[in-house]
């Protein structure tokens, strides 16, 4: 019998499998497709790498700025797609090194709950196999949704052989917000739909506001509270019949993209031991533990969609599987999102600290105003600090600008450590950089700005 056996091998699964072994635990870890889940193989990573050879293509669109005379300029997406693949081959293969070095038993193929401590593996060629464990983590992941035939779903989009001359991007929040931008840059037609009544709702309104707009000044169609009802198939491409602000309207467009996921639990046997299921997630508390003592879940499967809290989920249920004691910390964790310019936050929202009934003082700083985002003709966006008044300890930091992904960390840790404006305002920053934006934004919040007027 194993120590511990884990379903799924995505940033959830493959970590934990890791700090298992790494505790001394014999691991075996199971998976359908390749490591590395759906992030990297049909995901985050694949967006990120296109978005990046987009941020190539504007630069060279504005090479002038640089004193640079560029010639004819063409776009070849089955070779970006080629570069794409080859950076998550990499990857795939830098796991596998992973499970080899760490002494980790992987095998391929569908797992399901058999009895209190054993997995039932349905090979590929339809053989199985039986695993008997001690401890099981789920990190099965999560699947797309689609309501209603057609269109296409995140799991497919990296699969086009051309890009689309429109696109009909469905979801408000991130997923989104970045497919939205990506296929805009590259020459689609694009309009983004959802049903919230803005954008990037759980973010700051006045930074979803301002992507809001970036987007619009981007030739970017917007339509908030609206949803698809039907699709048909068209000569002319997919027609979507929409319904918006208790309207309905035809759409055409090539493509129509639902970004919309649901943790993965079919199948999985759960009810065979009796997991605890809520809303179509697996329920866990603080230590990633189920209502099973010996089961514990991490990842997608818990209803999260970030791969490094999934990262985190996964190191917190193996070292309770192991017998540490290991809890997590959702109130700092940051959020990205890989437009250009680059969008990120951590902590509280304006909105939420002052529903928290605290008294606060906002400090803010333009990317216009600093040095190196000058050097880099990168001057759209601004960093935003929210600081309780009295103390100045810092709630909250949202930035939108250049590198604002890298930037975040250095904000997060400030939440974790309660640093105050003060004491980020007296931290020497290197010039010319970036990071000087969050120390401006701190000076400003505490009342005492270098190079921003009062």
């Amino acid at each position: 019998m194993a120590d511990v056996a884990i379903v799924g091998a995505g940033p959830a699964g493959y970590v934990a499998a890791i700090r298992a072994a790494q505790l001394g635990a014999e691991v075996v870890l199971i998976e359908k497709d390749e490591v590395g889940g759906v992030c990297l193989n049909r995901g985050c990573i694949h967006t990120k790498a296109l978005l990046e050879s987009t941020k190539v293509l504007s630069t060279i669109r504005k090479a002038s700025d640089f004193g640079i005379s560029i010639g004819k300029m063409s776009l070849d997406f089955q070779l970006m797609m080629e570069k794409t693949y080859a950076i998550v081959k990499r990857r795939v293969a830098g796991i596998n090194y992973l499970m080899k070095a760490n002494d980790i038993r992987t095998t391929k193929g569908t797992a399901r709950i058999a009895g209190r401590n054993s997995l039932e593996i349905l090979k590929e060629n339809g053989g199985k196999e039986t695993v008997e464990a001690r401890a099981l983590i789920i990190a099965s992941g999560s699947e797309p949704m689609r309501p209603f035939p057609g269109g296409m779903t995140t799991d497919e989009v990296f699969q086009l052989k051309a890009v689309p001359n429109s696109v009909l991007i469905t979801g408000l929040g991130v997923i989104g917000v970045e497919l939205a931008f990506m296929f805009n840059a590259l020459g689609s037609t694009t309009t983004l739909i959802g049903e919230s009544p803005s954008i990037l709702p759980l973010e700051d309104q006045e930074i979803a506001t301002h992507i809001h707009r970036m987007l619009e000044k981007r030739g970017i169609t917007i339509l908030t509270k609206a949803r698809i009802l039907k699709i048909d198939e068209t000569e002319s491409g997919e027609k979507a019949l929409v319904s918006a602000e208790k309207e309905q309207r035809e759409m055409i467009a090539e493509k129509v993209l639902f970004t919309d996921r649901a943790p993965k639990i079919k199948n999985l046997g759960l009810e065979t031991i009796g997991v605890r299921v809520d809303n179509g997630r697996v329920v866990v508390d603080k230590e990633m533990k189920t209502n099973v003592p010996h089961v514990y879940a991490a990842g997608d499967v818990t209803g999260g969609w970030l791969a490094h809290v999934a990262f985190a989920e996964g190191v917190v249920a193996a070292e309770n599987a192991m017998g540490l004691q290991s809890t997590i910390d959702y109130n700092i964790v940051p959020r990205c999102i890989f437009t250009n310019p680059e969008m990120a936050s951590v902590g509280l929202t304006e909105e939420q600290a002052k529903a928290r009934n605290y008294n606060i003082r906002i400090g803010r700083f333009p990317f216009l105003a600093n040095g190196r985002a000058s050097t880099l003709r990168e001057h759209e966006g601004f960093v935003k600090i929210v600081a309780e008044d009295k103390s100045g300890e810092i709630l909250g930091v949202h930035i939108i600008g250049p590198r604002a992904t890298d930037l975040i960390s250095e904000a997060a840790l400030a939440i974790k450590l309660e640093a105050t404006v003060e004491e980020i305002a007296n931290t020497i920053h290197p010039h010319p950089t970036l990071s000087e934006t969050l120390r401006e934004a701190a000076l400003d919040a505490a009342r005492k700005p270098l190079h921003k007027a009062k």
